[in-house]
């Protein structure tokens, strides 16, 4: 029996193809049919170009109901889905080019499916194991070169699955997509979901207030990054009424503030459903759909995944196996060996602790890891602290080159205020070591394409602090 993830989602379809799939904010509509007889097309047009299973389609387009078709295409073909960021330059599609060796390169959708009205319809999807690949999604490479992770159709499959139950999606919901489909969140997450559940998609090119508070009230669900919330929360016309036909609002892809958990409450009187994700594995962590929801808890794993403490630790790298979890790095065996216990455990790279709940909670990257005076300080402990503090919107706390204690502690500030107050009031609440030795106030933080902050970015811009204060 093939196990193609394209048979999957088109099982789950609404047998009634008339029905909606995409609905614009203009009102007009594309239907699960054209959707079905568009990828056909596509799926044809590829096999006609040379497409055989096992080959990378690469896509780098804006996103469009024509770039869902060709990404439905790639999987009935049997093909390696290749997503890439609009955004990129030539330079670095060209490292993507030579690096995962597309046979196609597709940069216009639209373009791409009005060529496929000539092509001979692909009937049937090209069995597939479940261990054969899907896609590879580039991580964000902030240390270094992107890796290309490696996601079958079977690790798909069961996060799809699983995401399907966990929140209780069915044919009634209709989903708000405001998110880029470059991106497992947008592509993966959210899309399966609809599919399984034959359910319409409100399709915004982007998020924007307006097009979203316009869509609300014809939505059940919301998925979004946390600036989407906090964008949202700053709009009077965010209200409990705007909201009230909601059932669900959840967030990923960065780190939701308690702060913006709590306004949403207060406004809409629902909680956000905070899960936690990774390009390697799709979803890793919930918030229960029924029962408590906790401000700064990712949940609980979900069915299937195991996670577990390095070391046995409270506090430390969390590392995970399951289905969900993919096969390694594209034509990199020493990284994917580097990041994979001898037991076949994922190092995950983030670190946190479990509680005697069981819930997860994130402390931050490894790699964020600050060691000052030869303390571990977590930046995420010192962030909720400072993101209270009157004059703060949200802090990222980093660890740069200090000549005393090695590193110190360095809190930049989205906001206005004092920095020896501001300073002197984190320290009655925090143990010296971790308290910031320097406030650097800022207009913005420079963040990645899902609202990540790039604390690499900043640890380059301030790297020299306390070496000018040393010679000032």
């Amino acid at each position: 029996m093939s196990e193609n993830l394209y048979e999957l989602l088109a099982g789950g379809f609404p047998d009634d193809r008339s029905q909606s799939c995409f609905v614009f904010a203009d009102g007009s509509e594309i239907s699960y049919g054209a959707l079905e007889a568009g990828t056909s097309r596509a799926a044809g047009l590829l096999v006609a170009k040379g497409v055989r299973p096992g080959d990378r389609v690469a896509l780098q387009a804006e996103k469009s109901p024509q770039a869902v078709m060709i990404y439905l295409a790639a999987l009935k073909v049997g093909a390696v889905f290749l997503p890439l960021n609009p955004a990129y330059t030539e330079a670095e599609i060209a490292y993507f080019r030579a690096d995962a060796e597309p046979r196609v390169l597709i940069t216009d959708a639209p373009g791409f499916l009005a060529e496929a009205e000539a092509a001979e319809p692909l009937a049937k999807a090209t069995p597939r194991g479940a261990g054969d690949l899907a896609a590879i999604i580039y991580t964000s490479g902030t240390t270094g070169r992107s890796k290309g992770a490696m996601l079958s159709h079977g690790n798909l499959a069961a996060n799809a699955v699983a995401l399907h139950e966990i929140w209780g999606f069915s044919r009634a919901d209709v989903l708000l997509h405001a998110l880029p489909i470059f991106h497992v969140h947008g592509l993966f997450v959210a899309m399966h979901c609809a599919f399984l559940s034959g359910a319409p998609m409100i399709w915004l090119a982007k998020f924007g207030e307006a097009e979203v508070l316009a869509a609300l009230p014809k939505a059940t669900v919301m998925m979004g990054v946390p600036t989407f919330y906090t964008r949202l929360m700053a709009n009077s016309a965010f209200t409990r009424e705007a909201a009230g036909h909601m059932r669900l609002f959840i967030s990923g892809s960065a780190p939701l503030l308690p702060s913006t958990f709590a306004e949403l409450e207060a406004r809409t009187g629902m909680r956000i459903l905070e899960r936690y994700g990774m390009s390697e594995a799709v979803i890793i962590t919930s918030n229960p759909l029924q029962g408590e929801r906790i401000a700064g808890s990712v949940g609980y794993p979900l069915p299937g995944v195991e996670l577990r403490i390095a070391g046995g630790d409270q506090t430390g790298v969390i590392e995970i196996r399951g289905p969900s979890v993919f096969a390694g790095y594209w034509r990199n065996p020493e990284k994917t060996a580097e990041e994979f216990t001898a037991d076949g455990w994922f190092v995950t790279g983030d670190v946190g602790r479990r509680d005697a709940d069981g819930r997860v909670w994130i402390s931050g990257r490894a790699k964020d890891l600050i060691i000052s005076g030869g303390y571990n300080v977590y930046p995420k402990e010192i962030e909720l602290v400072i993101d209270e503090l009157t004059g703060v919107a949200e802090s990222a706390v980093i660890g740069v080159p200090h000549p005393d204690f090695g590193e110190g502690v360095v809190a930049v500030v989205l906001g206005r205020g004092e920095e020896g107050a501001i300073i002197a009031e984190a320290r009655r609440r925090l143990a010296a070591y971790k308290t910031p030795k320097r406030m650097v106030f800022v207009d913005d933080l420079p963040r990645n394409a899902m609202g990540k902050v790039q604390k690499n970015l900043l640890r380059d811009r301030f790297k020299d602090l306390f070496a000018q204060a040393a010679s000032d």
